[in-house]
């Protein structure tokens, strides 16, 4: 019978392949490497685990019951890995994340922003977030409109529990990787807008690339690229 480690052998040589590649494009930009967050929502829980083992630092998941099942993985392997949530999140739904979530990446609405501050003061803590832009201006995908940005971010000085540290976006489906390199730029020329205007910090954080685009989004300045189902491929 295979241990652990040879029944999951491709999830280590897959991680192994992605931080290649995205220490590669990074140099070839002069730019740092961005943080790695293995998103999990393809995963079952036996190759969550191996993962843990191979000791990711941050994992993500876009729906919060998904969010609290992998949470409860991560309690059961004693790790410190974050859980980040990446995917749109309901309000009702909000007291699950709040005080979970190393990081929402998906605030795009005053409406959650009241909620989420209305949790953190009842928890007595902040809520980092980034702002979702919805840079490919899809109507089918979550997200602020780039135009929109700047006036939701000042909006969120009224919400002093919530603390914008960046920017978030997906892009649209591009079947060239080369397609997504003006959306990112986009997203990270107003990061950068933002930060001088001091609505975001001095170093913004920049969750942009998956596993079809991460490098193009390491060469475009992401800080950190979320690659899923690339991790969990079985195939050479």
């Amino acid at each position: 019978m295979p241990t652990m480690t040879e029944e999951y052998a491709y999830i280590e040589r897959n991680l192994r392949n992605v931080r290649a590649r995205l220490a590669a494009a990074a140099a070839r930009a002069g730019r740092p490497v961005p943080r790695l967050i293995a998103v999990t929502k393809s995963a079952d829980d036996g190759e969550v685990r191996a993962l843990l083992g191979l000791g990711i630092d941050a994992i993500a998941e876009n729906r919060p019951q998904l969010f609290s099942a992998r949470a409860a993985l991560i309690d059961e392997a004693d790790t410190d890995t974050e859980i980040h949530l990446i995917g749109h999140l309901q309000t009702n739904k909000a007291k699950t994340v709040v005080g979970r979530a190393a990081l929402i990446q998906s605030l795009d609405s005053e409406r959650l922003a009241a909620e989420l501050q209305k949790q953190a003061e009842r928890h007595g803590l902040t809520v980092p977030v980034l702002i979702e832009v919805n840079s490919g201006r899809e109507e089918a995908k979550g997200g602020l409109l780039p135009e929109e940005v700047d006036a939701f971010a000042a909006a969120l000085r009224a919400y002093p529990a919530i603390t914008p540290l960046g920017l978030m976006t997906m892009g649209p489906d591009c079947e060239d990787p080369e397609d997504y390199r003006p959306y990112f730029r986009l997203v990270r020329e107003a990061a950068e807008r933002l930060s001088a205007a001091g609505l975001l910090p001095p170093s913004p954080l920049l969750s942009m690339g998956m596993s079809t685009s991460y490098e193009v989004a390491a060469e475009e300045g992401a800080t950190h690229v979320r690659v899923g189902r690339t991790l969990f491929r079985k195939d050479e």
